[in-house]
């Protein structure tokens, strides 16, 4: 009989979830170790075989560890789950000169809610990740807030989960720094986990080219899109691009065109295949709009809310302003101006290390 309950642990095979399970089994929960695999490079038409955290190796790592320390463990095939909705909003969004982040919507929509699924099945009051984040419950709402170690905190790719799945969630890593999880790793036996590199990568992007992904996944993309306009802020045409589909807001290199000066991408208008590039001030922008918000620590926004506002995974934040919009989105006004706004990225909203929610950066 456990002493803390069951819990059902998401293990990719890496050092991170490896340690949660490890760590929580120590602690007297009844663990049982799931592996899920998202997607195989095969139906990609990629030649890099599989990596990260949908390969053989790493499945394999996982059940070892499980059967070493006497806890059970499956592999969960969700590729059609996530398939139709992740990769397909990820092509979608690109398609819509926006740039996604599957990693917060396949954590929102697929594997937390495939994790609860397969939690019930199983009689878990809990499921576990080894995501560098803190829950707590406060004034009857769970609240998410950042892992201690902030070159770890990852509750930037973690704002869209809901209650009810805060409420079952843990993440035991959210108290510790990297550097204590590599020696947990080496402790319990696993010198050479301890020790693994880092992987960054989109599990279904081999070697992170989201272009080669995009021309394989939608068939004639290359010839419909190349030869659009490189434009200037005032229309002036300065060159043609391959494809507005292949470029992001705040890009520098890679674009193959010389104008003298340092240019980046500032916008980017799908509807004419325009891509338009300026000076770096020109990606300044002072306000955005925020929808598909999500609360976390308050069940709504104040109106004129100070926040610190996250516009990418690695931004330090913000101060702003939050307020509501007439077409229900929230709005952000910076105090000092940021760089880089792309639509399609997330916006998080935080009150010190916590969570306020966050949803979606729109078209302005």
């Amino acid at each position: 009989m456990s002493r803390n309950g069951k819990v059902l642990v998401a293990m990719s095979g890496g050092i991170d979830s490896t340690v949660t399970a490890l760590m929580l089994h120590e602690q007297g929960y009844e663990v049982i170790g799931i592996t899920m695999k998202t997607w195989d490079y095969a139906s990609s038409g990629a030649s890099k075989k599989e990596t990260g955290c949908c390969n053989l190796d790493s499945f394999n790592d996982a059940r070892a560890a499980a059967v070493h320390h006497g806890f059970p463990h499956f592999v969960l095939d969700i590729r059609d789950e996530f398939g139709d909705f992740v990769i397909n909003n990820f092509v979608d969004e690109y398609l819509a000169g926006r740039t996604p982040n599957p990693c917060v919507l396949c954590n929102t929509h697929i594997k937390w809610r495939a994790l609860l699924k397969r939690a019930d099945a199983m009689d878990c009051a809990f499921i576990a990740t080894g995501h560098y984040g803190q829950i707590r419950q406060h004034n009857d709402r769970y609240v998410l807030s950042k892992g201690i170690d902030d070159l770890k905190d990852q509750s930037y790719v973690l704002w869209g989960l809901q209650q009810d799945v805060l409420a079952r969630t843990l993440l035991p890593l959210g108290k510790y720094r990297k550097t204590e999880i590599r020696q947990m790793a080496f402790d319990f036996g696993y010198p050479e986990l301890a020790k693994k590199a880092e992987s960054y990568e989109i599990c279904f992007v081999p070697d992170n080219d989201y272009r080669g992904f995009l021309k394989r996944r939608v068939d004639g993309l290359e010839e419909q899109v190349n030869g659009g306009n490189f434009v200037l802020k005032d229309g002036t045409i300065v060159g043609q691009h391959k494809g507005y589909p292949f470029y992001t807001i705040g890009q520098r290199k890679g674009l193959d065109i010389a104008l003298g000066r340092p240019i980046y991408v500032t916008s980017i208008i799908p509807e004419t295949n325009t891509v338009v590039l300026g000076e770096e001030e020109d990606l300044q922008r002072s306000e955005m709009r925020v929808a598909g918000i999500n609360m976390v620590k308050y069940d709504h926004i104040p109106e004129g809310m100070e926040a610190t506002t996250k516009i990418r995974y690695k931004d330090k934040g913000a101060l702003s302003n939050l307020y509501h919009t007439d077409n229900g989105q929230i709005g952000v006004r910076f105090y000092e101006q940021v760089k880089g706004i792309a639509p399609g990225q997330s916006a998080v909203f935080y009150e010190g290390d916590d969570v306020i929610g966050g949803g979606i950066i729109q078209r302005l």
